[in-house]
């Protein structure tokens, strides 16, 4: 924060100065003056003028993001919730969470220690660090009340009060009350596992601009969810495309995401999918492999879709094969 708000101050000097300079250079004697003078530090002063304003609505977003207070909460613990969210992290929060390995790269295996530098593994270290958190008790979520997690999950706040840039971008904000306290149950149980790897998110100046700029959009996570209820159907099996992270990779309607400069993009699985049967679709998902015999690319973790429930992933097929709402 020290170092994103003296670049702030700077850039807002900078306005200051050029704007000046400008003032100057129209008041000057000479007309090339006044022209090349006055066009040159105005454009100047426009250029400096919209940083500060992106990268100041980023710095309010970041660091003042207006959370309201973690609720008092407190996580019931029982079997049925830590069955439950055994299943939904291991769907879920493995993918980013993992154990890492020798080269920094993400296991899907437990403990779930974190450490992978998300940022840099997937080209948009320009913008920050986003090294993933260690989710046992043996790391920051041992000091955490159950409120604190609940808020961590729903409006993406750290126990300071801060944004967490990359987990604003993730779908989970969607996930009902009862799977978010499964969640938090399940984390508990978990034995304590340390890491010596330093993990946290925090954006350089540049990604503050580019969060202000509108380039990291993200909505806001509800006082309350309900989820669905549960069957068969593609109301079930949207929620399905949250827990499962379909969304979190594919869009929020799992229609593809356009490259941008925070995001290499994915594509649209509903044509593929739309021409399978659904035993194709579960073979597929549970085998890694196209009908057309090619397999997933690397990028596309199958391995960690192929634990859904039939029952679930029946629901999905039927999303994924619906009109898009």
């Amino acid at each position: 924060m020290i170092v994103n708000t003296l670049i702030l101050l700077v850039v807002i000097g900078l306005v200051v100065l050029f704007g000046w300079l400008t003032y100057r250079a129209i008041r000057a004697k000479k007309l090339w003056v006044k022209i090349v003078g006055g066009l040159g530090a105005g454009l100047m002063t426009l250029l400096f003028a919209a940083i500060a304003i992106t990268g100041g609505k980023g710095f309010a977003a970041a660091y003042f993001p207006g959370a309201d207070p973690a609720p008092e909460l407190t996580v019931a613990m029982t079997p049925e919730q830590i069955a439950r969210g055994e299943y939904l992290v291991n769907l879920s929060c493995i993918g980013c969470h993992a154990a890492v390995d020798g080269a920094g790269n993400p296991t899907e295996q437990h403990p779930l220690t974190g450490g992978w530098n998300i940022a840099a593994a997937e080209g948009f270290g320009f913008m920050g660090n986003m090294v993933t958190e260690n989710l046992t008790p043996g790391g920051k979520l041992g000091d955490y009340s159950d409120g604190e997690l609940f808020r961590v999950m729903r409006h993406s706040i750290n126990q300071e009060g801060d944004l967490i840039p990359f987990m604003d971008l993730m779908p989970y904000k969607a996930l009902s009350d009862d799977d978010t306290e499964a969640i938090i149950a399940y984390l508990r149980s978990l034995p304590a596992a340390e890491s010596d790897i330093e993990t946290g998110s925090n954006l350089k100046f540049l990604g503050l601009a580019m969060k202000g700029a509108g380039m990291l959009p993200a909505e806001s996570g509800a006082a309350s969810v309900q989820a669905p209820a549960e069957g068969v159907t593609a109301e079930y099996g949207a929620y399905v495309a949250i827990f499962a992270d379909c969304s979190g990779c594919h869009g929020p309607d799992v229609t593809g995401v356009a490259p941008s400069p925070g995001d290499p993009g994915t594509p649209n699985p509903r044509p593929l999918i739309s021409e399978l049967t659904q035993a194709e679709f579960f073979t597929m998902m549970r085998s890694g492999i196209k009908p057309d015999g090619t397999a997933f690319p690397d990028t596309m973790p199958w391995q960690i879709a192929a634990g859904l429930h039939d029952d679930d992933l029946a629901a999905l097929y039927v999303y994924l094969t619906a009109p898009v709402k």
